[in-house]
């Protein structure tokens, strides 16, 4: 019998988390971890990354710190090759690293502002898709996961920042994280053949800490459940998607948002 304990064990994985030292990535660096496998975090911020790790390490669990700049092909392809060459294998790589570039809201946009935007996001789940699957088609197995957003399928609601000196997303993300996820449907049945599943976990609103609590609350008013996010609230879709319990499922889009997207 196939218990569901063992489904999600992942005692002897190597996972990849790139932007995994703060914020969403930490996140999921420690889901990732708790389940058994060891994982390397990394970022272009290695400091992060080591606090990260050290904090991982601490607690009885596998964790690596390297430095990527997952904007940079040469990294991404050195990153994979350390991987490779100190484990011998990769069996997952969460490609989390994105963002957006400041911007005016639209019509007043920068198209360079756009463009940039949808090559952090882009380019980079890209660069890091190819080359880990690259290393999973010769394994015969692997786990590619992408990180969209609730804003990849769906517009704005400009009254809800009415009023608040809050900058809202920039139409390039939007558009970036809409392209993430069909990418994602594309890398899936591209490598389907090869034993490697490609899924998506789109979070909904998850602040920083940074943002002000009227801002909070106009969100927590939109939420069906009633409260914000929490970055551990992604950990059971990375578990899922990254474990043997995923197996079966390739090329989906998780929504992780409290309901925001159901209106």
């Amino acid at each position: 019998m196939t218990t569901l304990k063992k489904l999600f064990d992942m005692s002897g994985s190597i996972a990849i988390v790139t932007g995994g030292g703060t914020h969403l990535g930490a996140a999921i660096s420690e889901s990732l971890c708790e389940l058994g496998a060891t994982v390397i975090v990394a970022s272009r911020n290695l400091n992060n990354c080591k606090e990260m790790s050290a904090q991982l390490t601490s607690a009885g669990l596998k964790a690596y710190a390297l430095q990527c700049d997952a904007t940079i092909e040469s990294d991404v392809n050195s990153l994979i090759k350390s991987v490779i060459e100190t484990h011998g294998k990769l069996d997952v790589f969460v490609c989390n690293a994105g963002g957006s570039t400041p911007d005016n809201d639209f019509p007043s946009s920068s198209t360079q502002a756009f463009r940039d935007t949808i090559s952090m996001n882009i380019d980079t789940t890209f660069m890091c898709a190819q080359a880990a699957a690259k290393v999973m088609i010769k394994q015969g197995h692997g786990k590619i996961i992408t990180i969209g957003s609730v804003h990849g399928v769906m517009g704005t609601d400009k009254r809800l920042y009415k009023g608040l000196n809050h900058k809202r997303s920039s139409i390039g993300y939007f558009a970036a994280k809409g392209g993430v996820i069909n990418l994602t449907k594309a890398l899936a049945a591209e490598l389907g053949e090869h034993g490697i599943t490609v899924n998506c976990i789109s979070p909904g609103q998850i602040p920083k800490p940074t943002v002000k609590k009227e801002m909070i609350n106009r969100m927590v008013n939109r939420q069906p459940i009633g409260k914000m996010g929490k970055p551990h609230d992604l950990k059971g879709a990375a578990a899922l998607f990254a474990s043997p319990a995923g197996n079966w499922i390739t090329g989906q889009n998780l929504i992780v948002d409290g309901g925001w997207t159901i209106f």
